[in-house]
């Protein structure tokens, strides 16, 4: 499976390293890396419905959930 946040969409990003001493130079020998995106995977209850769901969320999805409320959250990104 691949690492996406339900709620946010975000994924992984490929970036390249880039140290000080290689500005220094213009040589860059620190290729790509991937960077990841902060997953949590979180069993949410929902009491409009009476159940739990479990979803993968980033960090700042789940900050959007405790803005907007779990369940308008969940219903705008189609997972309820």
């Amino acid at each position: 499976m691949a690492r996406v946040c339900d709620i946010t969409g975000a994924k992984s990003q490929v970036g390249g390293g880039y140290s000080n001493r290689t500005r220094a130079t213009k040589f860059n020998p620190t290729g790509k890396r991937r960077r990841q995106v902060n997953l949590q995977k979180k069993t949410l209850f929902i009491p409009e419905l009476g159940k739990k769901v479990t979803v993968k969320v980033s960090a700042k999805g789940l900050k959007t959930m405790k803005k907007r409320g779990a369940f308008i959250t969940l219903q705008k990104a189609g997972l309820v």
